[in-house]
Parts: structure tokens; sequence; C-alpha cells
């Protein structure tokens, strides 16, 4: 299966900061059971610092808080995005 984009967004914010979200149907598989394949990514470009969740293959679903990694339980993509705005939020404070 070709994969569909589902949603895509990017934003400079501030002067500052660089969001990107992008979700691809890819089709379930074993590589992505849940048929989804993501990167959500926000940047202080003046910093470095960073969060970011992804899921490629091997590690499946997972979280990047500057140089600390951990897995992510992914319920939905609407979770997906509410969760990702309460890292950014938590550990960079800014609300987006």
């Amino acid at each position: 299966m070709k994969a569909s984009l589902l949603y895509w967004h990017k934003a400079r914010l501030h002067e500052r900061y660089i969001l990107e979200m992008e979700i691809y149907d890819v089709g379930k598989s074993i590589r992505y059971p849940d048929s989804l394949k993501y990167g959500l990514i926000f940047v202080d470009s003046k910093t470095g610092h960073k969060v970011l969740m992804d899921n490629h293959h091997p590690k499946g679903h997972h979280v990047h808080l500057g140089e600390q990694e951990f897995p992510y339980h992914y319920v939905d993509e609407n979770k997906l995005v509410v969760d990702f705005k309460a890292f950014v939020l938590a550990n960079m404070g800014v609300n987006i």
C-alpha cells in the first residue's frame, strides 16, 4: 500500500520555534501494526532543545525529550496530538 498523508502541519512560532507534525496511513503491517507512521517535532532553534514523537521500526512508538528517549503507549491519533502538545508545554513551556 502506498502511504497516504492524513495530517501535516508546519509552522515557525515566535520567530524561535519550529513545529512540524505529519501522520501517514501506511497500511497495517508487522512494522506498523497501527497502520500509522508519524513524526511530531518541536524544536527551539536558539537552544536546540526538542520534543519529538515518532514510531519508526524497530523502536515502535516512542518519545524524545532532549537526550532522553522512552516508549510511548499509542492509543489513537487524537490522543497522540494531545500528548505531544502536553509534552511541549511541560518540557519547553510553550503552548501550541
